[in-house]
């Protein structure tokens, strides 16, 4: 199938390079320059497993290309995948102005285009989008009425940064948002490669779900830290109490997202997070739980940031800047939000992270930074052993397998914040090691 996905971000390149590697012909376009051009010479714009491989092999089989022509991308394909950026808007509701943009030049290029069309959202979006906003936009640019010269579906998506590739091709379910009589048969066939259920429900379930997915893992994330934070005061070992309260599948559900650690961040959760509440704002409905999940979140980098003050000021090596490992996603971190506290303070700070390359940071990842910590480059350092020299403190938030045997030989004699419970760092000899639950 021709394919057309709108937007190369995060979901956006993953998109191209797993549909390409089904066989589609796939056409990647993006505002940005510099992403289309990576991706059209078989680079990708981001950094996430698999996906670099993918990408050259679309491109070199000849069924990936890329462009920043929406209205020639729409020509040439029979589906579009919206998959643009729906960032917090200054009241914390969610910002729609790129799915208006995209919505409005799609409409406008299928209004001299034959035959049927197929957009499909993939943006996370409020429900009641699809019916209050996206098709009559798309019915007034083109002129057609939505079922007769396009039809359009929604498809949430469930990918995890770090493992994007693996969840696109084993989803927890494929789930499709269509019109009454609409089996979401288009979305059937592109996927015909992904094993596991398909579920077809009506537009605002489908909006809602991704909304409900996200809220509850940031909840998990939040009361499994909250509860760490109160058993390691009593003296428990909160991660073997939650190893265990995990293994009753039955009523405590999954053991995903449910281990104590560092705050959550992430382009996804918080803002999906400030969405949901001023949902319920909007209706009047008072979230009194839910309204706490953020600021809970927050305290835990205030409660970080005292644990480090009250050994002195000194230099402290920071390992892990993304807001988790294997991805080079900085937006809303909770790493770069500690970071920025120390750098206020006036800490001297050394940062490692394997995934983080300024340079290749690019869209609202690159403004992000360049707003929070506009001299990053030379906080950074390439290899663990640099990133301690001089470091009276090592703050552990993350760091990957392959680079842990470097950091062990070069933490003798060191103070190590421990943020994550790595077993093999605890246990090392010869290092002052505290360990946090929250």
């Amino acid at each position: 199938m021709k394919i057309s996905v709108m937007g190369i971000g995060y979901v956006g390149a993953v998109s191209c390079g797993c549909l390409a590697s089904f066989g589609h012909k796939v056409v990647g376009v993006d505002v940005v320059p510099d992403k289309v051009a990576m991706l059209a010479r078989g680079q990708s714009p981001i950094v996430e497993d698999e996906i670099d491989r993918l990408i050259a092999e679309g491109v070199g089989q000849g069924r990936l290309r890329a462009m920043t022509s929406i209205a020639d991308a729409v020509a040439a394909t029979d589906v579009s995948f919206i998959s643009v950026g729906t960032p917090s808007g200054p009241d914390g509701g969610v910002s729609l102005r790129a799915v208006d943009e995209v919505t409005v030049s799609i409409g406008r290029e299928l209004r001299g285009k034959p035959g049927m069309h197929t957009v499909v959202m993939r943006s996370t979006v409020p429900p009641g989008t699809a019916e209050d906003r996206v098709i009559p936009m798309l019915e007034q640019a083109s002129g057609k009425r939505h079922g007769e010269g396009f039809r359009y579906l929604s498809n949430p998506e469930f990918l995890r940064e770090g493992s994007s590739v693996r969840d696109f091709h084993s989803p927890p379910y494929t789930l499709i948002g269509a019109a009454p009589g609409d089996n979401g048969d288009v979305l059937r066939e592109i996927y015909a490669d992904v094993e596991g259920a398909v579920h077809v429900a009506p537009y605002r379930v489908t909006e809602a779900v991704k909304y409900l997915a996200n809220a509850y893992h940031a909840v998990k994330l939040a009361f499994a830290n909250e509860g760490g934070a109160i058993l390691a005061s009593l003296g428990v070992d909160a991660r073997a109490a939650f190893r265990l309260f995990c293994e009753d599948r039955a009523l405590n559900i999954s053991p995903a997202y449910l281990t104590p650690g560092f705050a959550f961040g992430g382009s996804c959760l918080p803002k999906d997070i400030r969405s949901l509440l001023a949902l319920a704002d909007q209706a009047n409905i008072a979230a009194p739980f839910l309204n706490q999940v953020l600021p809970s979140n927050h305290a835990i980098i205030e409660q970080t940031f005292e644990a480090i003050a009250a050994h002195g000021r000194q230099t402290v090596a920071l390992f892990g800047l993304a807001f988790k490992q294997g991805t080079d996603d900085l937006r809303e971190s909770p790493f770069v939000i500690l970071a920025e506290r120390l750098l206020g303070r006036g800490y001297d700070l050394r940062i490692f992270d394997r995934s983080v390359q300024v340079a290749r940071l690019m869209g609202s990842n690159r403004a992000y930074i360049e707003r929070e910590i506009p001299h990053l480059e030379r906080l950074l350092f390439p290899e663990p052993a640099a990133t301690l020299e001089g470091a009276g403190l090592v703050v552990l938030g993350h760091i990957g397998p392959a680079d842990r045997p470097a950091l062990l030989r070069a933490l003798r004699g060191r103070k190590v914040l421990d943020l994550i419970g790595l077993a093999e760092v605890r246990d090392h000899p010869g290092i002052s090691y505290q360990g946090l639950c929250w």
